[in-house]
């Protein structure tokens, strides 16, 4: 016997995991395209953020798969604590990536300013008053009337108060780029 028809079964069952998978892939990437297309964000975040729902729909796909093809959950409990103690360390170093990744997923969903408001950021080491020009992964584009561009971390921007001064400041041509 050949080793595809030993594992007919499991294929058959991951062609139906895939499938499946890929149907919630299809639909989380049409209600993501809405919900950002709603909210007026650019094409770029909702990408980054489709992306995002991508990576997370394989790892669900390959734990699936394990177990499809008969590993014990005691082995992937090795496994796995074995890559989390791992990944723990070398996330410690870069807490500070990953906290302006998650802050760009919330703020994808939630932050009610766009790209063209003004805003003004309430810091007492760095009062700044600027033009979003870009939302990104880690940080904003905010441009200062000077012309100067400012990358500010997503994070900080999250934990810090934030007043919208003009909404759509570009579009109006009185505070051009």
């Amino acid at each position: 016997m050949t080793f595809f028809e030993n594992y007919q079964s499991e294929f058959i069952a991951s062609l139906f995991v895939l499938i499946f998978l890929f149907i919630i892939r299809v639909i989380s990437h049409k209600l993501i395209y809405k919900l950002g297309k709603k909210s007026g964000i650019n094409d770029a975040r909702i990408h980054l953020i489709s992306r995002y729902a991508t990576v997370t729909l394989i790892l669900i796909a390959l734990l699936i798969e394990t177990f499809i093809f008969g590993a014990q959950l005691k082995d992937l409990a090795l496994v796995f604590s074995s890559v989390f103690a791992v990944i723990g360390i070398a996330l410690f170093a870069i807490w500070s990536i990953l906290s302006n990744i998650t802050s760009g997923v919330i703020m994808f969903f939630s932050f009610p300013y766009k790209v063209g408001d003004k805003i003004q950021i309430h810091d007492k080491d760095f009062p700044l008053e600027a033009i979003i020009e870009d939302i990104r992964a880690f940080q904003v584009h905010l441009r200062l009337d000077n012309g100067d561009l400012v990358t500010y971390p997503n994070n900080l921007l999250l934990q810090k108060a934030v007043t919208l001064i003009k909404k759509d400041a570009i579009d109006d041509g009185s505070n051009a780029i």
